[in-house]
């Protein structure tokens, strides 16, 4: 584990972010950091689709159930 600086804005969205999700600030943090390497190798996916494809490569079938 490692320590990442990150601006005072950034750290305030995140925090307001987390409580709406309810993740901790830094589980906020890592969801935002993980969906942007996605979208990164992903640029034709929009953000659903790669939630779809994340959570279909999980076997979760609730994924079936919201994107069908």
């Amino acid at each position: 584990m490692g320590i990442v600086k990150i601006s005072e804005s950034l750290h305030e969205e995140i925090r307001k972010s987390s409580s709406v999700m309810s993740r901790s600030i830094n589980s906020q943090a890592e969801f935002w950091i993980k969906v942007g390497m996605l979208a990164e190798c992903n640029p034709t996916l929009s953000f659903h689709e790669i939630m779809k494809k994340e959570l279909l490569k999980q076997e979760q079938t609730i994924a079936e159930s919201f994107y069908e």
